[in-house]
């Protein structure tokens, strides 16, 4: 009885501070979310003298299995800003190409060697090193502010239009009113909720499940995907260790878990070489693997008067291809080449968040129906036949022996179509 009494108290206490007048700040534009979208776009307005304010909901960036394959396309838009230099000289490791082992041999899917970019490869970068760069880089610009730990519970609406947010911090409620309040709160959004959108969810029926191997230097298996016997796993050679991804039906970590890490050990033993196969023993608590759930949603309406989604919050990628963070970043300078104008004049009308929707919703929707595809004929198919063998039409085998049709391949999925270059 008194600890309910002690939570009503409680309750009723941040009731009333939510009540009561909060500490007010006022920018041209809030950016509620410090992943790649939040900070890129923050990053590209402090540039111009557009007052800023990134709320992130956490206390740091460190989250484990977080996507951290940065394409060809955000390396030259790193590039364009001057920031190189500094981002490869994080600790990184690369990927020029990648194949497909199966059961009737090796596929190669795609080949960024064959791009014409100063960045012919795929940069693995931790995220937490990503963002934690992205964020050094943003507040050398006297109108860039990050707060952690800012946890938006509110959207601030006068005569239909969003003016900004009320937050919750360790020291209390506290209000950002702006020019326009930007959602980059990744594929959970909160301020999705709170604004009433609802995705088109596209998932399909599998889920991952992450964990790590160590990797010794003389190793000699790279990063690809291994689909064999109706199973499929992806290997990111990570420096001083491999990040694995085993795809999974829907549901089917329950009966993983009930037949144990032995079981589960031996299942995977197969796809490896024998040295490596050996270090499956560091898997000792199920702590150590994380059960990641593939999806695929987009919002018909990205936007409501004051307010833009972009991102994970209007559309969440599947980790095919590992498109996710370049996407996001894409739209964050879409957004900025577009509204960048109207920020500065001080009056940013529905039509302006319509046209980066417009920019935005084609590419993204058609990498999705691509990534579908491949999943519901390539990935899907083979976990639903209780492992046997699956085959790829010949015509499909056929087409990846092209040159031309690799280099295709590989624009689409490092560079994008179109591509996006930082235009202000």
């Amino acid at each position: 009885m008194l600890e309910e009494a002690g939570a009503t108290r409680l309750e009723a206490a941040e009731e009333k501070g939510k009540a009561g007048p909060s500490p007010q700040q006022e920018v041209a534009c809030c950016i509620v979310g410090g992943g790649p979208a939040g900070l890129m776009l923050g990053l590209l307005l402090a540039r111009q003298g557009i007052s800023v304010r990134v709320l992130e909901a956490h206390g740091d960036f460190d989250r484990d299995f977080r996507g951290d394959t940065v394409h060809p396309s955000v390396l030259e838009i790193i590039d364009q800003l001057g920031l190189s230099e500094g981002l490869l000289a994080l600790s990184h490791s690369r990927v020029q190409q990648f194949s497909l082992q199966t059961d009737e041999g090796l596929l190669e899917l795609t080949d960024f060697r064959l791009l014409p970019t100063r960045y012919p490869y795929m940069m693995l970068v931790p995220q937490v090193d990503f963002l934690s760069f992205l964020a050094r880089e943003a507040q050398r610009w006297p109108a860039f502010q990050l707060e952690m730990g800012a946890r938006v519970e509110e959207l601030l609406e006068e005569e239909g239009r969003i003016v900004g947010v009320r937050y919750r911090t360790r020291e209390g409620w506290r209000e950002v009113r702006a020019l326009l309040t930007v959602a980059a709160d990744g594929r959970f959004s909160r301020v999705r909720q709170l604004a009433g959108l609802q995705p088109v969810k596209t998932s399909p029926p599998v889920d991952v499940l992450w964990f790590r191997l160590p990797r010794q230097p003389e190793d000699q298996l790279g990063s690809g995907g291994r689909s064999l016997r109706g199973r499929t796993v992806v290997v990111l050679e990570r420096g001083s260790y491999y990040q694995i991804g085993y795809l999974i039906p829907k549901g089917g970590y329950q009966r993983l878990h009930q037949a144990g890490l032995a079981a589960l050990r031996q299942e995977l033993a197969s796809f490896f070489p024998p040295e490596l196969a050996a270090r499956l023993e560091t898997l000792q608590e199920w702590k150590q693997i994380a059960v990641l759930t593939v999806e695929s949603s987009y919002l018909k309406r990205w936007y409501r008067p004051g307010l833009l989604l972009i991102g994970d919050a209007a559309h969440v990628m599947s980790p095919v291809a590992g498109v996710g963070i370049n996407y996001a970043i894409e739209d964050a300078v879409v957004a900025a080449n577009i509204l960048s104008g109207p920020l500065k004049r001080g009056v940013v009308s529905c039509d302006d968040l319509a046209r980066v929707q417009r920019a935005r919703l084609w590419p993204t929707r058609l990498m999705q129906r691509v990534q579908e595809q491949l999943q519901k004929r390539v990935l899907v198919p083979g976990l639903l036949k209780e492992e046997k063998p699956f085959h790829l039409p010949a015509w499909f085998r056929w087409l990846l022996r092209r040159r031309l049709v690799r280099l295709l391949l590989a624009h689409f999925i490092g560079l994008g179509i179109p591509r996006v270059r930082v235009a202000v």
